[in-house]
């Protein structure tokens, strides 16, 4: 039996470093600096995807597969949102592939949701039905919400439970440690919420106390990633238009298409300057196909670029003629 034998490479013999070279490792192993984070509180990414590219999978196993890679690629990058585009609606092949599948759309959201789940909650917010027959099989995003009972968190994500309380105390809320927490507002049992707990560490307490905030709290307060939001556009137009941030719209919209400008022609004065940023993927028809279907645009799809700021292809001379 020959092993292969693998050369121990020590600190002496180690190629050195030019200090061109020496500076560049020294600036990528660097946190983010003070500006940075202030700017990552500042804006918002999110990314539009229809939901015909789910449909496309030959079997319901390999649907909630592609569901949850695009789920884990946006919380990687920290995706405050995805908009899943209604396109399976349309007179054309994916009607077709509607009526074989189901309702791509819903299966394509309600999956998302449920990856972006804490563990502990999912149970309480989604019941047994057919669409997460495969979605429990996937691993965990592990995002930054995502706590376990040992882990502090100032935030947490928490579910109203149905516990007796005095008039006027508010509700109680599962937030995954042992202890429920107490918040001050009356709210339905079975909504989910981000707590601010007003505790500083794990005590011993009979019970925490925090506050309902915004989900986007911990974000803006502390720099942290709180996981994306789902949200259904019946079109392109519905996508782009109804931004759900009530401080502006979309400023800096991208369109990626093999039919776009290089993305090496990006404008990056402009992308450093956006506050809520939309970018948009096409399914196996690109950009132009859902164009097709979105009779309020009043555009052709050779004119897709019109809509965005961008329209950029990030393959330059792709080999096959579609990337899935």
């Amino acid at each position: 039996i020959v092993v292969p034998i693998k050369k121990v490479i020590s600190k002496q013999n180690q190629p050195k470093l030019d200090k061109k070279q020496t500076k560049l490792v020294k600036k990528v192993r660097q946190k983010q600096t003070p500006e940075e984070i202030k700017r990552y509180k500042e804006t918002t990414i999110s990314i539009a995807v229809p939901a015909s590219i789910v449909i496309n999978s030959q079997s319901q196993e390999l649907q909630a597969y592609l569901v949850h890679q695009i789920a884990r690629t946006s919380t990687i990058f920290r995706i405050d949102e995805i908009v899943v585009i209604n396109d399976c609606t349309s007179t054309s092949e994916t009607a077709k592939l509607r009526q074989k599948h189901g309702n791509a759309t819903e299966f394509f959201a309600k999956n998302l949701q449920y990856l972006e789940t804490p563990h502990y909650l999912r149970r309480a917010l989604f019941p047994v039905t057919p669409e997460l027959k495969f979605t429990g099989l996937m691993t965990l995003l592990e995002a930054p919400h995502h706590l376990s009972q040992h882990q502090w968190s100032q935030y947490r994500e928490g579910v109203v439970i149905n516990r007796p309380v005095k008039e006027g105390k508010g509700s109680w809320v599962n937030i995954g440690l042992k202890r429920d927490c107490q918040v001050e507002v009356r709210l339905e049992t079975g909504t989910r919420v981000t707590v601010k707990i007003n505790e500083d560490e794990h005590m011993d307490v009979k019970f925490y106390t925090g506050q309902v905030v915004s989900q986007l709290d911990p974000k803006e307060d502390i720099g942290k990633y709180w996981g994306y939001n789902v949200r259904i556009a019946e079109n392109i137009s519905d996508a782009i238009n109804n931004c759900p941030y009530t401080d502006s719209k979309y400023d800096l919209l991208i369109g990626t298409s093999d039919k776009g400008e290089s993305y090496r022609e990006l404008n990056i004065i402009e992308a450093q300057t956006y506050k809520h940023c939309l970018i948009m993927f096409g399914g196996l028809p690109g950009i132009e196909g859902i164009i097709e279907g979105d009779e309020t645009l009043g555009i052709k799809s050779s004119e897709a670029g019109k809509l965005f700021n961008d329209y950029i292809t990030t393959c330059l001379n792709q080999g096959c003629r579609t990337i899935r």
